[in-house]
């Protein structure tokens, strides 16, 4: 049998686990998120709150009053970790970040990307349609502000297409205008502040290649592309309600 034919089990496995896991989140948070717009909550903190509570299980009777814990309170704390499970979270924040599911992405993001230049970084080493097929069917509540932050922050002028394909990529995800309703005061100037900042950069003259002149160059193409660049930033400002 070629070796390109053996079915590399444990991958699939791990697949299906990462899969299940982020089918089973957006579940939890899709109905915290009903939970909480039947409860009427005064605030955005509040609604925050309970979504991102979401995973927490209630104390029964029995664990309050010291009764035999079977069932953790909260399932994403790892009790009993030993030396070698620190050693091992260490060594993989040294891994490139290369998710290959949502899941992932998520638990990398905020896991390993601890400051906002290491999540610019990522997500240009990512690209708009690597992001757009991760978060096709909804980008997960609270992420998409951090994403907006993170771009934000360290935009550069260099970065400038690659950063709008980015944002293209990101409002044609799943449930992407109810993600923007939901983005805090602070989120919003962010997105605010970036789409200022692509507004400005859209003036810088591009770099000239060394030894040509402007007379050689093909101005009609140029023109043609900055125009094209400069539309799909117009579009992009509605979609962000930036106005």
């Amino acid at each position: 049998m070629d070796k390109n034919d053996i079915i590399d089990f444990k991958a699939l496995e791990k697949e299906l686990h990462a899969a299940l896991a982020a089918d089973e989140k957006y579940k939890r948070e899709n109905a915290a998120k009903l939970r909480a717009v039947e409860q009427r909550v005064p605030s955005y903190e509040e609604f925050r709150g309970i979504v991102l509570a979401s995973h927490l299980k209630p104390l029964e009777r029995k664990d309050k009053k010291g009764g035999k814990r079977t069932v953790p309170w909260n399932c994403h704390t790892t009790p009993g970790r030993t030396f070698q499970d620190v050693v091992t979270e260490i060594s993989q924040e040294k891994t490139p970040f290369q998710p290959k599911t949502s899941a992932e992405f998520y638990r990398d993001w905020r896991r390993h990307m601890k400051s906002g230049l290491e999540r610019y970084q990522a997500l240009l080493q990512l690209g708009g349609p690597k992001l757009g097929d991760l978060f096709k069917t909804d980008v997960g509540f609270g992420l998409l502000g951090e994403l907006l932050v993170a771009l934000a922050d360290h935009v550069r002028p260099s970065d400038w297409v690659a950063v709008l394909g980015i944002l293209h990529s990101l409002a044609n995800t799943g449930r992407f205008t109810l993600n923007m309703s939901l983005l805090s005061q602070t989120e919003r100037e962010s997105c605010q502040c970036l789409f200022q900042k692509l507004r400005a950069m859209s003036f810088i003259p591009k770099p000239m290649q060394e030894g040509i002149s402007q007379e050689k160059l093909d101005v009609e193409e140029m023109s043609s592309g900055l125009q094209e660049e400069e539309r799909l930033l117009e579009q992009l400002l509605r979609l962000y309600q930036v106005y």
